[in-house]
């Protein structure tokens, strides 16, 4: 069991969430499916649970709630980029190219070269020059996008009153996951050893995806996605008491027979897409395989896990490093989330029930509510930032009686 750096909360039920990765567009699924989940389950504030896990873009999300973010609030700042907060989040800050590391791998060039034309005449073998240019391999950059200006966003996220950067000074414990490049093994940022690492930082190791981001050196150690280890780490909640464990999976490979709408062989749409089924399959299988560990590791605990539809084409064949299409996915991830609590519901309200919260069947089946309006807000100005005010408070207003 790893001791977290904040205190466990005694005064709170043992709920807690675990988020995976999946890229800006899994948060974006998460923010949605979050969204959906605290109308389904008024009493529940998602602000004040138990505990947090966050792996990769799930890391985000995670810190944002446990920084005591609402799911609607995130909805604001991760899919609309409203309010002041807004602006730390914009799209651009996750796709600056990562000029810094270009320039360093640029100067190696020249170094390099010249190694591998000197080795190879000292050998006197000219063929050995195909081998002595692997010396090159050294001078291409490890990442496309620069992840600095991803922490610089947290940071700023994290910085408002009431906030904190700080994993010691949260009121529930929040663990971060990565890997440590040079040994793979996992790391829980957010323990009583890794607790000193401010959050920012380890949310940007966390989601160091390899070839898109720069490992993040934190110490000594470099740091990368904590996708390539664990898909959930729900065992750092379970490990502290949590008996009831939210988890949400953006990623499942697709399987174009249940959807029955796959005209082609996936191979047809490239290497971009084939890398991407065979991701999503390995991460997803190892998923499953966890979860079956956990029923026999915590056997008085329980997982809900909730991801979209294998059959999703619509998700599937989405960029997932595209912010275009971050509103969609966000009603996307909502409206399915709700399908799916709604289907489930017979099952999920007596656990829910067991500590004394009511799921909202007329909310899930009210066909017509939406996540965000048809349109993006455009007003400004008084008149715009009290119309959203006014829909902000009637929101909340229904939320409090439905919850009674």
């Amino acid at each position: 069991m790893s001791e977290p750096a904040s205190r466990i909360p005694k005064d709170r039920q043992p709920i807690a969430l675990a988020l995976a990765g999946g890229g800006p567009l899994g948060a974006m699924y998460e923010v949605g499916a979050l969204a959906a989940l605290s109308e389904a389950v008024p009493a529940l504030d998602f602000t004040k649970l138990y505990a947090y896990v966050g792996v990769s873009a799930g890391a985000y999300v995670a810190a944002g709630l446990a920084n005591g973010i609402s799911p609607r609030e995130l909805v604001k700042l991760f899919i609309e980029n409203e309010g002041p907060d807004g602006e730390a989040l914009q799209p651009s800050v996750f796709m600056r190219p990562a000029f810094g590391e270009y320039g360093r791998r640029l100067a190696r060039l020249p170094g390099a070269v010249a190694a591998a034309l000197w080795s190879t005449a000292a050998s006197g073998k000219p063929q050995r020059i195909v081998n002595e240019l692997q010396r090159l391999a050294s001078v291409l950059p490890t990442g496309i996008f620069d992840n600095s200006v991803i922490e610089q966003g947290v940071r700023t996220l994290l910085s408002g009153d009431g906030r904190s950067n700080d994993f010691r000074k949260l009121s529930a414990p929040l663990f971060v996951i990565a890997a440590d490049l040079d040994s793979g093994a996992t790391i829980e940022f957010g323990t009583r050893e890794t607790g000193h690492v401010p959050i920012s930082q380890a949310v940007q190791a966390s989601s160091a995806l390899p070839g898109m981001y720069p490992p993040v050196k934190i110490g000594a150690r470099q740091y990368v996605d904590g996708a390539l280890n664990k898909t959930l780490h729900a065992s750092s909640a379970l490990s502290i008491g949590a008996k009831l464990v939210i988890c949400i999976n953006p990623l499942v490979p697709f399987d174009g027979t249940a959807a029955q709408r796959a005209q082609s062989h996936l191979s047809e749409r490239g290497l971009p897409t084939v890398l991407s089924q065979t991701f999503r399959a390995i991460i997803h299988s190892r998923m499953h395989r966890t979860v079956q560990h956990y029923a026999t590791a915590y056997p008085d605990a329980r997982l809900m896990v909730l991801e979209p539809s294998k059959g999703d084409a619509d998700l599937f064949f989405l960029n997932i490093f595209s912010y275009a299409n971050r509103r969609r996915v966000a009603e996307h991830a909502y409206q399915r989330t709700r399908q799916q609590l709604l289907e489930r519901i017979d099952v999920l309200s007596p656990v829910f029930a067991s500590y004394g919260l009511r799921m909202n069947e007329r909310v899930l089946r009210d066909e017509k509510r939406k996540l965000l309006p048809t349109a993006k807000r455009t007003q400004r100005g008084a008149v715009g930032d009290a119309s959203s005010a006014l829909s902000d408070t009637l929101d909340r207003l229904e939320i409090a009686l439905l919850a009674r």
